[in-house]
């Protein structure tokens, strides 16, 4: 073996990084990224009309961003460039020079993901049939860089798993990295990217803003021979992120245990009896987990559940849900036959907070993520490069229902979740974020997105952070205050 490729074994064994021999042995010890050079020659006209305008473009698509692809279908990243950045012209009060980059992901379910592209036909598959942001945002003056990337299902030509956590997150940051690197010799402003994305996506938008530069993804980065750049970012876009998985089963219970009946995915019924056990069990872990969290509220009053998991947090999570009915009505939405409600004089004065639960309803049996069998896709997720799936909390490792248990290494774990870099000295984290969660979204707990937003506050970074009315699990669903708030950060 190469000694300078031991020697990279062992640290990475030290480092607890599980890397197989053939991604170690991809490595180059070189400073010579010329193959990651941006060719500003290799391009494809393209043009289409959105909202009575037309959109011309020079489309730069399924370039590889690594110099040591593992998977050279999805390790891709589709560029658009509006054509009057080329011929001195503006859009929107952006130029080639400061034209901000829109960075959209694809990433549903933690599959594989195609990146967005600018032309859309009815062959293309149905990870890249929406382009509606792409082309918004091109129509604003963006331009537009999205990635593909590995998903928990992928695999090599071995049969080996290539895609568990982190791999979807070590993809975007190795595309991040490739604008920056390219960042003189490319249209735009690589200090203005602005992640974007839904459910698992989110999740991944959230990372990357909060984890840059972090040390963890190194050993990875390099194994695929990412660009010599960094890749941390301006700012977050994250709808319904799909975060804090190993505590995300305690908070769902904490908001849904009073709901017995579940619909998830065509299957509808009720709670068992174990399933009614194992949810008053994660309900009761989730108050300690919240208080020591340490959050505070705007006053810079201490954020707590007492051991009924009631306190100042739950009333917080009322007073967003209050806040997103207000604006409903605002709007002209009559909410006034929701018992839930009191409404005075068009005034929403409180929320019925079970009352509310009733109405959205259960999705998922308990545990929500991490099934006793294994079974979920966040198992999946955090399987490895022979083990398809995991457990990855102490609970379900411990409850398992397998023969031969197996729970996922921390650092997998923690490099999933971007509550554990915010604040950690040896991350940098985006200083802008923007934090939607449906009112109506089952997915995950409300407590998820809001403590995230809680921890960014307070850690003092700017977060806008909404629920709006009745919308279920997803995303893009407001790109005009999207923009705007993009506007905004960017002129």
């Amino acid at each position: 073996m190469n000694r300078t490729i031991l020697i990279t074994l062992l640290i990475l064994m030290l480092l607890n990084v599980s890397l197989s021999f053939s991604e170690v042995s991809k490595i180059q010890f070189s400073s010579n990224d010329n193959s990651l050079k941006f060719v500003s020659s290799k391009y494809v006209s393209q043009s289409q009309t959105y909202q009575g305008k037309l959109i011309k473009v020079r489309a730069y698509e399924k370039i590889i961003y690594v110099k040591h692809p593992v998977d050279s279908n999805k390790q891709v990243i589709n560029i658009y460039i509006p054509e009057e950045y080329f011929v001195g012209e503006s859009i929107n009060g952006f130029n080639t020079n400061t034209a901000p980059i829109f960075f959209p992901n694809h990433i549903g379910g933690y599959m594989s993901a195609d990146p967005a592209k600018f032309m859309v036909t009815e062959q293309s598959t149905p990870n890249s049939m929406n382009n509606r942001t792409v082309l918004y945002a091109l129509s604003k003056g963006y331009i537009v860089a999205s990635a593909g990337a590995r998903g928990r299902l992928t695999k090599d030509l071995d049969g080996h798993n290539i895609g568990k956590a982190p791999a979807a997150i070590v993809d975007l940051k190795a595309a991040i990295r490739y604008l920056k690197f390219n960042d003189q010799i490319m249209p735009g402003d690589a200090n203005k990217i602005i992640s974007n994305g839904t459910s698992a996506g989110g999740a991944i938008s959230s990372l990357l803003g909060a984890s840059g530069n972090h040390p963890d993804f190194g050993p990875y980065l390099t194994a695929l021979g990412a660009a010599n750049a960094s890749d941390d970012i301006f700012a977050v876009s994250a709808y319904c992120p799909i975060i804090n998985l190993e505590n995300a089963d305690m908070a769902y219970e904490w908001q849904l245990s009073n709901i017995h009946t579940f619909d998830f995915r065509g299957k509808k019924g009720d709670l068992n009896n174990e399933e009614l056990g194992v949810s008053q069990d994660l309900k009761k872990m989730f108050p300690p987990y919240l208080n020591q969290l340490s959050l505070k509220n705007v006053n810079g009053d201490l954020l707590t559940l007492d051991s009924n998991g009631n306190g100042n947090f739950k009333e917080i999570v009322k007073a967003f849900i209050v806040k997103s009915a207000q604006k409903a009505v605002d709007s002209g939405s009559d909410l006034t036959h929701y018992s839930f409600l009191n409404i005075v004089h068009n005034k929403v004065m409180f929320v019925d907070f079970d009352g509310y639960m009733q109405y959205i309803g259960r999705m998922k049996t308990p545990p929500a993520f991490d099934a006793l069998t294994s079974s979920s896709f966040e198992n999946n997720l955090f399987g490895n490069e022979t083990v398809n799936s995991r457990h990855f909390t102490n609970y379900s490792f411990t409850h398992s229902k397998e023969i031969n248990p197996q729970i996922a290494d921390k650092l997998q774990i923690n490099m999933m979740n971007p509550m554990h870099y915010i604040g950690n000295s040896n991350a940098k984290v985006a200083k802008n974020w923007r934090i939607r969660h449906g009112a109506k979204d089952r997915d995950t707990g409300f407590a998820i997105p809001l403590m995230l937003s809680m921890l960014l506050q307070n850690k003092g970074y700017t977060v806008d952070f909404a629920m709006p009315w009745d919308k279920p699990h997803s995303g893009d669903y407001d790109l005009d205050e999207l923009f705007h708030w993009m506007d905004n950060l960017c002129k």
